[in-house]
């Protein structure tokens, strides 16, 4: 967002939409699961309140709110028929997370990216009222206005979002020290090239889903069970460029491992886990996708 930092010009414009800058980029973020084209609608977001003469608006959060919704509904609609011909498997982008927002497991959980594949399955409209009611807590009457829709509308709306939701959704594990321990134990084996120890990490039927957008090695597509996924963990871990570290950070929510050589990103992973077991891994190696993560 330092495009937006650095064209908010220090007038009357400038304080409202600081305030505000950082739930417009949650909003965007979570609707696309991208950070650029996040930053991309906050951009926007920006120049169209720029526009606009301040005292003329009522409530600023409400009109900014609204613009970046629609904004990225549009986005998204146009995004998707990009990722149509994505190479290999399309995963959301990582970001840093604060450890303390594994403490509000709405707000983590509206951040996973387990979440977000999910809510990749609704329609552009039926996500937007999806983020904003459930992730945001704005009640249907204000969505209703964001949106453009009647209230009724909206309502049926975040219904069939919910249904969908929940139809499609794991329930993963959500304690932070269980997330935090076992995120540990899987980067020490990963270090230490043990696939046995890696295999007493992962669920039996467990799942890697791999994104290098056709630029790295990556699998294109996904890889299934404990001791092909521990070996091909293993194969990627020695194919990292030398000098390359390993640690544990915040990632989207939660505990995940982010690889770096020279002090650049070069693959993320992030763990979802049931009954203290590696269910799905999502790994990311796209460089393109690893800007947000860079420190």
């Amino acid at each position: 967002m330092g495009r937006v930092a650095g064209s908010v010009s220090g007038d009357q414009h400038e304080l409202p939409f600081v305030k505000h800058r950082g739930l417009l980029y949650a909003v965007a973020y979570r609707v696309l699961g991208s950070v650029k084209e996040a930053e991309d609608v906050v951009q926007e977001a920006w120049l169209r309140w720029s526009g606009v003469e301040p005292d003329t608006v009522v409530d600023a959060e409400a009109f900014l709110v609204r613009v970046t919704i629609r904004l990225a509904i549009d986005q998204l609609r146009s995004a998707r028929v990009r990722r149509e011909s994505y190479v290999g498997p399309w995963l959301p982008e990582p970001i840093l997370t604060r450890p303390d927002i594994a403490d509000d497991v709405v707000l983590a959980d509206s951040v996973s990216t387990a979440l977000l594949l999910v809510l990749e399955t609704l329609s552009p409209l039926e996500r937007a009222v999806f983020v904003l009611s459930e992730a945001f807590g704005y009640p249907y009457a204000e969505i209703a206005r964001f949106v453009g829709r009647g209230e009724p509308a909206v309502r049926q709306l975040a219904h069939r979002a919910r249904k969908a939701v929940e139809s499609r959704r794991r329930r993963y594990d959500s304690d932070p020290v269980t997330r935090q321990q076992v995120t540990e134990r899987f980067l020490a084996a990963c270090a230490g090239g043990d696939v046995t120890a890696l295999v007493e990490v992962l669920a039996p039927n467990v799942t890697m889903v791999s994104d290098g957008g056709g630029l790295t090695g990556a699998p294109r597509r996904p890889i299934h069970g404990s001791d092909l996924v521990a070996r091909a963990i293993v194969v990627l871990s020695r194919q990292q460029p030398v000098g390359s570290t390993a640690r544990v950070l915040h990632l989207n929510g939660g505990p995940g491992v982010v690889v770096r050589c020279a002090g650049t990103p070069v693959l993320a992973m992030t763990l979802h886990m049931v009954d203290g077991l590696v269910q799905t891994i999502h790994v990311v190696s796209n460089p393109h996708k690893l800007t947000a993560i860079a420190l």
